[in-house]
């Protein structure tokens, strides 16, 4: 079994319902220029950033003591194909943002999203062949994709695309290239959900047909969802990843059940959004609500959260660890 460093240090903090600043992960969206912070409408507090912005960000991160960044590309159309061919260049945008934020903030974990849909031309996560996604012609590309990542500094490449057979072909190609220390976090548990809509306006990767039902998983069926991580566990996964978070804690505790590898949950950009539109309107506080759901998701198995409101609950669980958590407290 390979030991990989992030796997380690997993293995000393399990899930036990405590929440602090080491279970989160800040979802980052790095874009082309310089001095560039470009809003997303969709998403109130959260931004587009030019690489000199992200690492000023990263280093924010570093000092609220958060386990690391999911890195995601915002690709200008005019780079787009129907092959993401973009996704390979070692120069492009992720690679140059993956080296920048690894050496301002070595200490950060660093996730890289390994999925076709930010550099296609299509918006689908695979190969779009006669109106098709085709599975296996996308398997080459997503594992040169994370071989340029792993080349850059990537600490864990993340595949996010749902592929059939895709954690095999990317832990072949690490370990034949030597990178036999970068862990893969698997997006094992990815269902077609109504709550990506939000960071589909950020990567303006939204599918120009059809939708991703062909390839990611039906919300009624918990049952694939056991069968899909064991699958990527045993293809070599290191962390298994559960998305989105809140509507699924059962598939999180299922999953926590059934693995001894680090489970993580992704918060939404949909469930960030609903809790951020209905504090707006005087439904109830945010940070309040922030720190309660992400509580649950911990209660519920997960190692790792990754959410866009790291950066917001942070301070919270250093000045008051474990608000939600009385009962914790008093064992």
């Amino acid at each position: 079994m390979r030991l990989h460093p992030t796997r380690v240090a997993l293995r000393a903090r399990r899930p036990s319902g405590m929440l602090g600043p080491q279970h989160l992960v800040w979802p980052m969206f790095v874009q082309e220029g310089v001095d560039q912070v470009t809003p997303i409408a969709s998403m109130p507090g959260c931004a587009r950033l030019s690489i000199d912005r992200a690492v000023a960000q990263a280093a924010a991160a570093a000092r609220a003591g958060l386990a690391g960044i999911a890195l995601f590309p915002v690709v200008p159309d005019h780079r787009k194909d129907s092959r993401g061919r973009e996704s390979l260049n070692p120069d492009g945008l992720m690679p140059r943002a993956i080296r920048a934020l690894k050496e301002a903030a070595p200490e950060l974990l660093l996730l890289s999203d390994v999925a076709l849909d930010p550099y296609s031309s299509d918006g689908h996560d695979g190969v779009v062949i006669d109106g098709r996604i085709d599975n296996d012609a996308t398997l080459p590309l997503l594992a040169q994709m994370a071989l340029a990542h792993a080349e850059a500094g990537a600490d864990l490449v993340a595949p996010s695309d749902m592929m059939d057979g895709r954690i095999g072909v990317v832990r072949r190609a690490l370990d034949g290239a030597g990178y036999l220390r970068v862990g893969i976090c698997s997006y094992a548990v990815k269902y077609a959900s109504a709550f990506y809509g939000p960071f589909r306006d950020a990567l303006a990767s939204a599918p120009r047909f059809g939708d991703k039902r062909t390839y990611q998983m039906d919300p009624a069926n918990s049952r694939e969802a056991v069968r899909e991580a064991k699958l990527d566990e045993d293809e070599g996964a290191d962390w298994l990843m559960v998305k989105p978070g809140l509507p699924y804690l059962d598939i999180v505790r299922l999953v926590r059940s059934r693995t001894a590898l680090p489970v993580a949950a992704y918060q939404v950009s949909g469930e960030y959004a609903m809790l951020k539109a209905a504090s707006a309107a005087g439904a109830f506080g945010y940070e309040e609500a922030l720190l309660e759901t992400l509580t649950a998701m911990r209660r519920a198995g997960a190692d790792l959260i990754v959410t866009y409101g790291a950066l917001d609950v942070a301070p919270l669980l250093v000045q008051v660890p474990n608000t939600l958590n009385g009962q914790e407290r008093q064992r």
